[in-house]
């Protein structure tokens, strides 16, 4: 055997260990210690796991001490560099949510973040089971076709599945007051969803001018409805 082939099965026996390992995880229970609109830090054993996150999750777990987070994990090799990716959830109706949206074609991780972050799951199921184009387009990066897609990809599947039923209420969590910082928290979790600073700064700063009491998640939603 070549030396190609050997670190081809070392490489392949390697992945499958990760891939094995990583699946083991079925959620993280830990004390909160640090919080933004787009990531948790849960530590655990002495370990702190950094968490994506959607606003419908912040929403959830802020002001809490301890929680728990359902994990999806996401794995990405054989490029120059490999990702390991975790994603956190406050419940695992949502997390079967994003798990079906990132099975549309067109949707990837983020955007699928991004969507939970612009609707709470019932609104978004809500939208998928009566056909609503118009709000499923108003997420950025979402275009006519994708939005079709996602509604005849995942209407059967998100009433079989329960996902419809099962999710919580609509306005079931409570955001906090503003803080001082929610400027800076909306603008960084503009940023961690891929959006440049500078127009990410000049949408939530007109945002917060006509409406200062607005909590942190719900500028993040309008934000992404209006950033460019």
């Amino acid at each position: 055997m070549g030396k190609n082939a050997i670190n081809t099965a070392k490489r392949t026996l390697i992945d499958t260990y990760i891939y094995i390992f990583v699946k083991m995880i079925e959620y993280i229970k830990g004390e909160l210690t640090e919080l933004t609109p787009a990531l948790a830090v849960v530590e655990t054993a002495g370990v702190g796991y950094a968490l994506n996150i959607s606003l419908t999750t912040y929403a959830a777990i802020q002001g809490q001490k301890d929680v728990r987070l359902y994990v999806h994990e996401s794995l990405i090799t054989g490029g120059r560099d490999d990702s390991f990716t975790l994603y956190g959830f406050a419940d695992k109706q949502e997390r079967e949510l994003y798990r079906q949206l990132i099975t549309v074609s067109g949707v990837g991780a983020n955007t699928a973040r991004m969507i939970l972050s612009s609707a709470s799951p019932n609104e978004l199921c809500g939208a998928i089971a009566n056909g609503n184009e118009r709000m499923l387009k108003g997420v950025k990066g979402i275009g006519l076709k994708t939005a079709q897609r996602i509604i005849v990809d995942l209407k059967d599947k998100i009433v079989s599945l329960g996902i419809a039923t099962e999710v919580p209420a609509s306005g079931s969590h409570h955001p906090s007051p503003i803080t001082q910082g929610v400027r800076d928290e909306a603008v960084s979790a503009l940023t961690m969803l891929g959006f440049s600073p500078a127009p990410s700064v000049k949408v939530v700063t007109a945002i917060l001018q006509e409406q200062p009491d607005m909590p942190v998640e719900q500028v993040v939603k309008l934000a992404l409805k209006q950033i460019k």
